[in-house]
């Protein structure tokens, strides 16, 4: 007899994004080194602007009993799958210490953290300069004065293509896209889309309307918004030349196709 074929999940596009580009558990563990390597000590408060589901805050704050952990987001779609999956699996002293505020990451005051983080290169939805630099102060503020901010930032030729990337994983694909890109003014789109064995395309799950920063941008914003320093962390290659999820500070490097990495920018 054949094999029984695997039924699909139920469908739903925030459990595909997560699959798909996150890993919580390694995003933690880059916290927790690149603090302590920064300030010699270890963080416990972190505060994450474009949170989505929340799914880096709520395993921040599993850690232990002493760590907080706050998500902020506009959007009340994704807070409440976050609390319907994320949150309800932490125990209940963990609840009491992970915290979602549906609010503008602007204007949005909590108390004084250790580490603030934008992942997923959401702050690229900031096209205006004026604009990027007012978030990159409210990130500042955000921060105790030991407090170091994370983002991350991807580039490349291949990026600024109009071109589309597959990624096979079982039982389903996942789809990069770039739709548009305008060099006049660096503006695009991107988009996500699903395909699940068996089943049609899951087009434009997610669509991104950006502005594509430079590392070097990036950088002086930061600083000019009161940051003392900034430092960059260039991925190393495995054998085969593709990234080995492994992170170290550079100011030196080849061009490559495609590249991603991350930028801390220290009180």
């Amino acid at each position: 007899m054949g094999k029984k074929k695997q039924k699909l999940r139920e469908y739903n596009k925030y459990w595909y994004y997560e699959k798909s580009v996150q890993n919580p558990e390694g995003e933690v563990d880059f916290f927790n080194e690149k603090y302590g390597e920064i300030r010699g000590k270890q963080a416990f408060t972190l505060r994450e602007d474009f949170c989505g589901t929340g799914a880096i805050s709520c395993k921040w704050a599993a850690q232990s009993e002493n760590h907080k952990s706050y998500g902020i987001d506009l959007d009340p779609e994704p807070i409440a799958y976050g609390k319907e999956v994320h949150y309800a699996a932490l125990d209940d002293e963990a609840k009491t210490r992970m915290e979602y505020l549906e609010a503008n990451v602007l204007d949005s005051p909590t108390p004084k953290v250790d580490i603030t983080f934008a992942f997923n290169f959401s702050y690229f939805i900031f096209k205006k300069r004026v604009d990027l630099l007012n978030y990159f102060k409210a990130a500042y503020e955000s921060l105790n004065d030991t407090g170091v901010f994370f983002i991350d930032i991807f580039g490349g030729p291949d990026s600024i293509q109009e071109n589309e990337d597959i990624i096979e994983h079982s039982h389903y694909d996942y789809h990069w896209e770039c739709q548009k890109f305008n060099p006049m003014n660096n503006e695009c789109r991107f988009a996500i889309h699903f395909k699940r064995d068996g089943e049609k395309r899951r087009a434009n799950q997610f669509v991104y309307e950006w502005r594509m920063w430079g590392i070097m941008e990036i950088r002086d914003l930061l600083e000019e918004a009161g940051f003392k320093k900034t430092i960059a962390y260039w991925e190393e290659d495995d054998e085969d030349g593709d990234g080995n999820g492994n992170f170290y500070p550079s100011e030196d490097e080849e061009q490559c196709e495609s590249w991603v990495t991350y930028i801390g920018a220290v009180k």
